[in-house]
């Protein structure tokens, strides 16, 4: 593991003071008030209604020019426009359209022999599986007859022609009235491409968005073979099929072909980790320049590339579009607002907290490593099958690297090359550098209620020192500090411990000449604590700084307000570094 030249934690603390200055947050008279689209993902209903919108329809050039490739599945991170992608692609192709108007102005316009060739000249089927979910198999299984029940209904004009086959029309009926056995509805997808086949006379052109989510949600819910066998007889649809011109599917994760894409050999992937297809997801720094000056609000511009930037995709650097246009639009309603975290509204963020209970203090270091903006140095997997992603640690940082929560470092940042399939990842921005520690710190806070302190409390109202570093060392090896360690992280640890076991704390409490670090109350049993903790600057410093402690306990007279109400009171000095932590007690201030 190494540590990167990149401290994110200095970057973000000087970018942040510096953007909350309050001239950067004086709105210009003349700032625009954008039609933001934030949860509009249908491209017709964008540009007929006039939202604003940011060009990306050159994607649909790159794909079509893309000759001999049968099946893309292109895996983007949620919120990155992936369904906007393919909702756009699907209003370009579809010959049941007239959809000049709305590319009008679009570079796409631009291409004229291309647009003669494909536009509103193809028969499309556009599936989007984003709603397939439940906690179990039947609920799950029920949505997904639903979405394809509604596919049929939107082609239920091929009922009426003689060219479709009497097979094929009976398997709509029966999957529309929801009577559909599971191997028809396996079918589905298969029978309605070789249906408009017959009825068009030309191949259909496939479209699935978010194909990976009923596997994903199976997972996480314990019905992951069930709903593996159905999507595997759903996509058979891709393999070997004369009816289907070529297919596009969008999705978070490549899972393996042989877990879903088996006997398709004519896929061609592009991730996160590829460079054909990047600056159509998520929004390049041309188009958020672009974005800021239409809304006349550059003064934001340093704000939104330390919030929401820092993703490197392929050859570019890209800012999360989800994020970008929910600002935008806060700031437009409320000047000034601070950035808030959008991205993690979206979703629980469980991916995380699964991760670091899986892994727990094995990944200890690594995690503090890259809340310190450092960066780790980890092997890649795009290849992965949903039930296996916990089986390893590599799997794990995998998933958090395809999903969004952590990004590649440029190999020209480095101090040295890296190692065959290898990968240096870091936090990309302040906000999931804040979904990182909001985790991390809920996840401490359960696990401390978890943990057995019998000893330790034993040891803090026995005046046993030697048991009481022992146990504060024990709790210190399991915690995953996202802090640098300071005075204010062993003020939190301290106050975490007693927190939530029965007695009452308080922190930073005002006592003579000064306020104590932290005071623990046991006032049924007549007795208080108080800690006066320090950060040593070296292991070597910890007895002498401990020391230190004691002496200020005792001119600053943290304990003279008690001795008129506790039969029993402990001042503890506690000096830490890293760690590792050395407890000492002043034995004159018990009192019986």
């Amino acid at each position: 593991m190494l540590c990167g030249k990149r401290c994110v934690v200095n970057f973000i603390a000087t970018c942040y003071n510096k953007s909350y200055r309050q001239h950067q947050f004086e709105r210009s008279a003349s700032m625009k008030n954008l039609s933001i689209p934030v949860g509009i993902s249908d491209f017709e209903e964008i540009r007929r209604k006039g939202y604003y919108y940011v060009d990306k329809s050159m994607l649909i050039a790159k794909l079509l020019k893309d000759e001999g490739t049968k099946v893309t599945l292109i895996t983007r991170p949620r919120r990155f426009g992936k369904t906007l992608g393919m909702s756009m692609l699907a209003n370009f192709l579809e010959v049941r359209k007239d959809s000049r108007d709305i590319f009008e102005g679009l570079e796409i316009a631009g291409e004229r022999e291309l647009c003669e060739k494909w536009r509103n000249q193809c028969p499309t089927l556009f599936l989007s599986l984003k709603r397939v979910d439940g906690l179990d198999f039947q609920n799950a299984y029920g949505m997904l007859c639903s979405v394809l029940a509604e596919l049929c209904v939107e082609h239920q004009y091929l009922l009426g022609s003689d060219r479709v086959e009497t097979y094929d029309k009976r398997l709509f009926t029966r999957v529309m009235d929801n009577a559909a056995t599971p191997t028809e509805i396996k079918n589905c997808l298969l029978a309605l491409t070789r249906a408009m086949w017959a009825y068009y006379g030309k191949q259909v052109v496939l479209l699935i968005d978010e194909y990976d989510v009923p596997v994903a949600k199976s997972n996480s819910h314990g019905y992951y073979l069930e709903m593996l066998d159905v999507m595997k007889g759903l996509l058979q649809v891709l393999k070997d099929n004369q009816a289907l011109d070529f297919a596009v599917i969008t999705g978070c994760l490549k899972i393996a072909k042989e877990s879903i894409f088996t006997g398709t050999n004519n896929l061609v992937s592009d991730s996160i980790m590829d460079s054909r297809f990047n600056e159509y997801f998520g929004f390049i720094q041309s188009d958020v320049d672009r974005i800021l000056k239409d809304a006349e609000a550059e003064n934001y511009a340093e704000t939104m590339k330390n919030w929401y930037d820092g993703y490197h995709f392929g050859d570019f650097d890209v800012y999360c579009p989800w994020d970008v246009m929910n600002y935008l639009r806060d700031i437009q309603e409320q000047p000034g607002k601070k950035p808030a975290s959008y991205w993690k509204n979206t979703s629980d963020n469980a991916i995380i907290r699964s991760f670091i209970d899986y892994a727990g203090n094995s990944i200890t270091n690594k995690l503090e490593t890259l809340l310190a903006g450092g960066y780790i140095i980890q092997k890649i997997d795009e290849n992965l099958t949903y039930d296996y992603l916990h089986s390893s640690e590599d799997n794990l940082w995998s998933i958090l690297y395809l999903t969004g929560y952590l990004t590649s470092v440029r190999e020209t940042e480095l101090s040295a090359p890296l190692a065959e399939g290898m990968t240096a990842l870091v936090i990309p921005n302040v906000e999931i550098k804040e979904i990182f520690e909001t985790t991390v710190s809920r996840w401490f806070d359960e696990s401390a209620k978890e943990w057995d302190r019998k000893e330790l409390f034993h040891a803090v109202w026995n005046g046993d020192t030697e048991g009481l570093t022992r146990e504060m060392n024990k709790l210190l090896r399991r915690t995953i500090s996202y802090h640098d360690y300071k005075e204010d992280f062993y003020h939190a640890f301290l106050a975490g411990i007693f927190t939530g076991a029965g007695y009452m704390v308080d922190s930073n409490k005002e006592h003579g000449e000064g306020r104590s670090d932290v005071v623990v109350y046991d006032p049924v049993n007549g007795r208080v604590a108080v800690f006066e903790a320090k950060y040593s600057k070296k292991l070597e410093s910890l007895d002498l700084d401990c020391d230190m402690v004691l002496k200020q306990i005792d001119h600053k007279m943290y304990s003279e307000e008690y001795e008129g109400q506790y039969d029993q009171i402990y001042c503890y000095g506690i000096s830490f570094f890293k760690k590792r932590c050395l407890v000492k007690m002043m034995r004159n201030f018990i009192s019986r």
